[in-house]
């Protein structure tokens, strides 16, 4: 079997963008981010299908969860030296497997060994994705190359889940799974001529974990993950209870839609300027964070203000995983796919904790009281990206 040799840094630096390339790497973050958020859509089926309850079903989504955070950073230590289109390859293959797994799953306990299974390739893959599509691209071109890998997230999210669900209650629930095993084997067959190999990290570079988290500016990255990140979460995984409390008359489906359609506006414009603006642009991001949070006060019952304020979470959102991504590469390094390992651990402990303390928020104050604890954890955001002028999120980037 022959294996692409990746082009020596001097040739790549006179070549356009690898865009097949990277339309393979999206699609493999379309299948990671629909495969974790697929359960939610389809927890009454899933329910009746497996003869347990909404909660237990509901377990689906934390043994992905719990797999994600547990290997993300064992996974991409023990495959750094590894060349990067066969690990991709294996990582697809997981998910392959593990959706499959699902969809033939004849009870509860199989079905969350599959899940944490698939959470665990999605550490491996989530944590190479990031350096491998800047590691194919010329090194001006980095960030841009990052954005297009990322556009998969929006439209699994926005697009994906939806459909997901739609098909799982039209034909069933294991449909949707085998589906996602389907799409994986087209996507591998896509990566397998499309997306360049390139070298795993070598020996004499490779930094321990302890030593990688002291890099200057990697601390302070993973801070601001962890506080904006959970700042997203709390509204998005609660926004079905804030609209209802609301008592707004939008649908949960077309206010995520909504938010889709403008985060992917978020990632172009991210991929416009983030190659010669990343500070700004990250700076920018939040603000326009707060901002959307600061509408949802301001707006309480009124229709329109409140999709106006779900454009602008998404605008700021949008963009957000490339801009964090593209600080940490910069900041690690040749440690950068270690780095990221930390980077996706800290981005799911946000999730687990958006989804654990937006509970507490929703049934003691209220989920009108999300918007105002999502200001809070941005503005927080925003203080750490600006006190990381130095080595974090330099001024001159």
């Amino acid at each position: 079997m022959t294996t692409t040799r990746p082009a020596p840094a001097h040739d790549r630096a006179h070549k356009p963008l690898p865009v097949p390339a990277l339309v393979a790497m999206a699609c493999t973050g379309f299948i990671v981010i629909m495969t974790e958020t697929l359960p939610a859509g389809l927890l009454p089926q899933l329910a009746a299908g497996l003869d347990v309850s909404e909660g237990s079903a509901g377990q689906l989504v934390s043994a992905y969860a719990i797999g994600t955070v547990i290997a993300a950073i064992p996974a991409i230590t023990l495959t750094r030296g590894i060349r990067r289109k066969p690990l991709l390859l294996t990582g697809l293959s997981g998910f392959l497997v593990a959706n499959a797994v699902t969809a033939i799953s004849p009870s509860l306990v199989i079905a969350l060994i599959a899940r944490f299974a698939a959470g665990a390739f999605s550490g491996l893959l989530w944590g190479m994705l990031a350096g491998y599509a800047r590691r194919i691209a010329a090194p001006e071109h980095a960030g841009r190359a990052l954005a297009i890998a990322m556009t998969g997230t929006p439209i699994a999210l926005s697009v994906g889940t939806p459909l997901g669900a739609w098909l799982g209650s039209t034909v069933g629930w294991r449909w949707s799974f085998a589906a996602m095993s389907l799409l994986s084997i087209v996507v591998m067959a896509g990566a397998k001529f499309l997306v360049p190999d390139a070298p795993g990290q070598t020996a004499g570079t490779r930094a321990p974990l302890g030593r990688v988290l002291g890099i200057s500016g990697v601390a302070t990255i993973l801070a601001v993950v962890f506080v904006w990140m959970l700042a997203h979460n709390l509204l998005y995984t609660y926004i079905t209870s804030y609209l209802q409390q609301m008592r707004l008359s939008l649908r949960p489906d077309l206010t995520l839609l909504v938010f889709g359609v403008a985060a992917l506006v978020g990632i172009w414009i991210t991929g416009v300027f983030i190659d010669r603006a990343l500070r700004r642009l990250t700076i920018a991001s939040v603000i326009l964070f707060i901002a959307a949070g600061a509408l949802l006060i301001a707006a309480q019952h009124a229709t329109v203000p409140v999709l106006l304020a779900v454009v602008l979470w998404g605008l700021a959102f949008g963009g957000s995983a490339t801009q964090l991504q593209t600080a940490m590469g910069e900041a690690a390094g040749a440690n950068g796919d270690a780095a990221n390992a930390m980077l996706t651990t800290s981005f799911n402990l946000a999730i687990f904790a958006g989804g654990a303390a937006g509970a507490v928020i929703v049934e003691g104050v209220g989920a009108s009281a999300l918007p105002m604890w999502m200001i809070a954890l941005a503005l927080l955001a925003l203080i750490t990206v600006g006190l990381g002028r130095r080595a974090a999120f330099p001024a001159g980037r």
